[in-house]
């Protein structure tokens, strides 16, 4: 059990070092997961990908996991490298509260559509357009209510589901 703890602890490593600012970048740009997974030289599951960008959407501010409060904080982490006595040098973490980016979220179930009936979540899914419909089943949406920023492309997608 240590063992395989061990080397999936290690893949994630490496594979962050890897592709990790990549997946984040094209993300940025508005790549969908498939998208991403085309662009990058590196091969990587779809899986790990759709992981990889949930996780930096969260990070981000984009995707919500409580409903948003009238001023959404997110906690923004960097390092900062500072000399000790002996200039030997070493890293402080500076834990910084910032406001999201957008103003308006979007709810969003589509993890609770997909596993309760896949058939009809994928027929609704048919009226959007190419690249929203892969940007969202790219996307690994929980089994509860999660919040979207209304960004152009989720403002088109709930228009046009008629959300």
């Amino acid at each position: 059990m240590e063992h395989q703890y061990f080397h999936q602890a290690l893949a994630d490593f490496v594979g962050d070092m890897a592709y990790g600012g990549a997946i984040c970048h094209l993300a940025d740009l508005g790549y969908t997961v498939e998208q991403i997974i085309k662009e990058l030289d590196y091969p990587i599951s779809r899986e790990r990908a759709g992981a990889a960008v949930w996780q930096h959407y969260l990070a981000k501010g984009i995707i919500l996991l409580e409903e948003p409060q009238a001023e959404p904080l997110i906690e923004k982490v960097s390092y900062v490298r500072e000399y000790g006595k002996y200039g030997a040098a070493h890293f402080r973490r500076v834990v910084e509260k910032e406001e999201c980016p957008q103003e308006k979220y979007y709810p969003c179930d589509f993890g609770k559509k997909r596993y309760q009936n896949e058939a009809s979540f994928l027929r609704e899914l048919e009226s959007l357009q190419r690249s929203d419909r892969e940007y969202i089943l790219g996307l690994p949406w929980p089994l509860q209510r999660v919040y979207h920023a209304a960004d152009q492309r989720m403002t088109r997608i709930m228009k046009t589901l008629g959300n």
